[in-house]
Order: structure tokens, then C-alpha cells, then sequence
């Protein structure tokens, strides 16, 4: 009897010391999970304030890009706005010297035959308009304009450094616009056409300018219009003077093509700027109207002067959209 009321105190004892255990190791587990809790909890508030803090800073450089561009635009639109009002003024007073001194009869047949021989013994001179500005940063080479678009910009040639004006304007200030820049191996010629470059150089058969494909429609932005036979029919003049003379092209081909490798046995519109012979100049015009997205109704046979725009297009990699003129004045 003495020996079951032992045995059952025994058990009773152990019962009580597991029922402590058990007690003591679910307070622990407890202790262990608010622990667990409170570092997740910690964690999560440390990974969001870190992304706020991420979020905030990536708004704030969004900002700044865009408040840079937008300022880059403004100047690049009012550098533009003054240079033509500087051009246009310039080309007015210019017209009304022309009136200033009327001649009649022989007198005015015997100085214009002094004037031409003035011409044939003189050094080129620089139209008046484009003075100032040349003087202004030489490394100016003429004046692309396009009516009823922005395209009414300065045209930028560095032998030394053809990218240069990727990303600086006018003024030689940095700008994500940059400028729009004749190719360094286009010769734009000086003297003028009516004087036979007799004191100059003769241009080259094409002229390459290059520009940027901005969206705010900037410089080359609105250029892909072209891709629209109605918007190119409608815009068909190209005005480019260079320093010496003022001279129109008229529109002839429009076509998407790429930069291709240097090994590729393919057509590149962008290694033409001289036709020697009537095959270089065949082989050449074939392609561009047979790319072209729609027949413009010009033609062009070999002696013929072009200008070739060039941006960059997204069809392809390193894609380009293309726009020539034949020069008609």
C-alpha cells in the first residue's frame, strides 16, 4: 500500500515537473516569437524607409533631368529665335541699300560690268547675314531651314572632332540638343554657283548633316514626319545657304536604313558625298529612289548637287531615317 501511494506520489511529481517544462518552453517559444516579431517588424520598417528614401531620390533626379532638358530646350529655341531675327534684319537692310541708289541706262550696264569683274578678283566674302555669327564661333558652315517647321537652325562643321556638337550648342555650352553638324567629309564649298567658285572651292556632290532625334520635336525631331507622303509633298523645299551663297533643294528621296558594320556588302547612303563617274552616281541615285517610301516626282542625273539628312530611328538597331534633296537654285 505505502509502496502505490509512493508510486503515485512519484508520477504525480514527475506530472507536475513536465507540466513546468512544458509551461516554461511554450513562454520561451512565445518569447522567441515576439522576438521574431519585433526584428521582422524592424526589418520591414528599415526596407521601407529605405525605399522611400530610393523613391524620393529617383524623383528628384527625374526632376532634374527633365528641368535640365526643359532649360536646354529654352535656350536652344531662344538662341535660335535671336539668330534668325539677327538673319532676317540683316537680309532687309541689305534689300533696301539695293534701292537706295538707282542707276538707269549705260551707266548702270557699265557697273555691273565693274561688279562683275569686282567678283571674278576679289576673295569670296560672307553674305552679310551670316557675318556676325560667323564671328561668333567659326566653326559655323552655313544655315539649314525647313518652312513651317522648326528645323531653322546653324550648321556646325569640326574636322578636328566631328561629335563635338553632339552635345554642346551654338554658344559652346553643354546641351543634351546639341547642333546640328554637317559630315567631315562633305566639302560645302565656298564662293557662289553663279560665280563658278571661281575664288573658292566647288561643293561637293553631297552634303550629310546629321542631327539629333529629340522629343520635345527640337532639332531632327519632327524630321520623320517625311515618312507621310502628303507632309513631304507640303514641305518638299529645303533651304541650306552656306556661308557664301543662299541655295533651295527639293525633295527626292525619303527611306529608313541603319549603320551598318564596315564588312557588310550592302548599300550606305552615308559613304557618298563625291561622284566621279556616271557609275558612282548611278549606282548611288538607284538606290536611294529604289528605298525611297514614295516617288517624290523629282528626278536627277549625274552633275546634280544633294543634301542628305540624317537621324537616328528606332526600327532597327542603329537605325537611321533619311531625307535628300536635289538642289535646284
Amino acid at each position: 500500500m505505502r509502496d502505490d501511494m509512493k508510486t503515485e506520489s512519484d508520477n504525480h511529481k514527475s506530472k507536475c515537473r513536465e507540466n513546468e517544462k512544458n509551461l516554461q518552453n511554450r513562454r520561451v517559444a512565445k518569447v522567441t516569437c515576439l522576438r521574431h516579431k519585433r526584428r521582422s517588424e524592424r526589418r520591414y520598417m528599415f526596407c521601407t524607409r529605405i525605399a522611400a528614401v530610393i523613391f524620393t531620390m529617383s524623383v528628384i533626379a527625374i526632376v532634374i533631368v527633365m528641368w535640365g532638358r526643359h532649360k536646354d530646350n529654352e535656350r536652344t529655341l531662344q538662341t535660335q529665335n535671336e539668330m534668325s531675327k539677327e538673319i532676317s534684319e540683316i537680309r532687309e537692310n541689305e534689300t533696301k541699300k539695293l534701292y537706295e541708289l538707282p542707276v538707269a541706262g549705260n551707266e548702270r550696264v557699265f557697273r555691273d560690268i565693274l561688279r562683275n569683274v569686282e567678283k571674278l578678283s576679289a576673295p569670296a566674302e560672307i553674305l552679310p547675314e551670316y557675318q556676325p555669327l560667323y564671328e561668333q564661333n567659326p566653326d559655323m558652315i552655313g544655315w539649314l531651314k525647313i518652312e513651317d517647321t522648326v528645323i531653322d537652325y546653324p550648321v556646325m562643321q569640326t574636322m578636328e572632332d566631328e561629335d563635338y556638337y553632339l552635345d554642346y550648342d551654338f554658344n559652346r555650352e553643354p546641351n543634351n540638343n546639341g547642333c546640328l553638324i554637317m559630315d567631315t567629309d562633305s566639302t560645302v564649298g565656298t564662293d557662289t554657283k553663279d560665280n563658278e567658285y571661281y575664288n573658292g572651292s566647288k561643293p561637293s556632290t553631297n552634303l550629310i548633316i546629321h542631327g539629333h532625334t529629340m522629343k520635345s520635336g527640337l532639332m531632327f525631331g519632327g524630321l520623320k514626319q517625311y515618312a507621310d507622303e502628303t507632309y513631304g509633298k507640303n514641305h518638299s523645299i529645303i533651304c541650306f545657304d552656306s556661308l557664301y551663297e543662299q541655295r533651295e533643294y527639293q525633295l527626292i528621296a525619303v527611306f529608313y536604313s541603319q549603320v551598318f558594320n564596315n564588312t557588310d556588302k550592302v548599300f550606305k547612303y552615308y559613304n557618298f558625298f563625291q561622284a566621279d563617274t556616271q557609275e558612282e552616281f548611278d549606282d548611288w541615285y538607284e538606290n536611294i529612289k529604289a528605298m525611297s517610301l514614295y516617288d517624290t516626282g523629282v528626278t536627277a542625273e549625274y552633275g546634280d548637287e544633294f543634301i542628305t539628312l540624317s537621324c537616328c530611328s528606332y526600327q532597327v538597331e542603329d537605325g537611321r531615317f533619311v531625307v535628300v534633296g536635289k538642289r535646284i537654285v
